[in-house]
């Protein structure tokens, strides 16, 4: 299977931007695509996901703050982050899963099955 390769990551001040976007040439289709993060000793967690028919989730804490979307013109994956947070601060991840293995909480890992290998994302007070 074709590799997912992010992009974007970086430091900013609170309050900042960034935008992250994930090659994803081969999971244009039927898939589900999304976001998750990992802080330090943390857990991973999903971010945001968006279905192959352009269902969309947010985990809470980004609500109003990170938009989720697919550039199907450069086939990408893309995560626009406003007003960030130090708390945002996390290795970002993107994930894919076939929309055929019915997706039912496409915030959870263990839904997806092919991962990139991570951008850094650090925010600071």
């Amino acid at each position: 299977q074709q590799q997912l390769v992010e992009s974007g990551g970086g430091s900013v001040q609170a309050g900042g931007s960034l935008r992250l976007s994930c090659a994803a040439s081969a999971y244009r289709y039927g898939y589900w695509l999304a976001w998750f993060r990992q802080a330090p000793g943390k857990e991973r967690k999903g971010v945001a996901a968006i279905s192959d028919d352009g269902r969309i989730r947010y985990a809470e804490s980004v609500k109003g703050r990170f938009t989720i979307s697919k550039d199907n013109g450069v086939n990408t994956l893309d995560l626009q982050m406003n007003s960030l947070k130090p708390e945002d601060t996390a290795m970002y991840y993107c994930a894919a899963a076939p929309a055929w293995a019915r997706v039912a909480a496409p915030l959870s890992e263990s839904e997806y099955g092919y991962w990139g290998q991570g951008t850094q994302v650090t925010v600071s007070s």
